[in-house]
């Protein structure tokens, strides 16, 4: 798949490339830069492991737009054992909930278990960058495969510092 420097899929030329704010291309271009960096829980190293929640964390930082976010502990299966809805409690320190549909850079968070657990990026919607248990970051078109299909999700937007 060829891909833009904003992190987008060429489609045929430039001409279908959106016109994208600075703050969005810059997110874009991050996650572009951590695919292929394998799964791993709490780790937050390019090309050498991150997680869904990671991800998000130093694309963002990265980009300049937010701070540097310290996690909690949180274990691998946390999401299948408790209620707490602590994945959006900490999106939504940085970002608002919105109805959709979203745009590029926003953030989309699927509930796996008992609560939302799975953060991804959008690229443009449906497509979107991970990170998911045993796979490299890569996209995923969450309207095709069967992990996200009528799994309820929310979108978040990032707030502007």
């Amino acid at each position: 798949m060829t891909v833009h420097a904003t992190g987008i899929p060429a489609t045929g030329g430039t001409k279908h490339l959106p016109r994208l704010p600075t703050s969005t291309h810059a997110a874009l271009i991050e996650a572009g830069t951590w695919l292929r960096t394998p799964y791993h829980h709490r780790a937050r190293i390019k090309s050498v492991g991150v997680d869904c929640a990671t991800l998000l964390c130093e694309v963002y930082h990265r980009a300049g737009l937010i701070d540097y976010v310290e996690l909690p502990f949180y274990p691998p299966d946390w999401h299948m054992h408790r209620s707490r809805e602590l994945y959006c409690e900490i999106v939504e320190r940085y970002a608002d909930p919105f109805e959709g549909p979203p745009d590029p850079a926003d953030i989309v968070v699927f509930k796996f278990g008992r609560c939302y657990s799975h953060g991804m990026i959008v690229v443009q919607w449906p497509l979107c960058i991970h990170a998911y248990i045993n796979e490299p970051v890569g996209y995923v078109d969450v309207n095709k495969d069967h992990r996200f299909l009528q799994r309820e999700h929310k979108f978040y937007r990032l707030r502007t510092k």
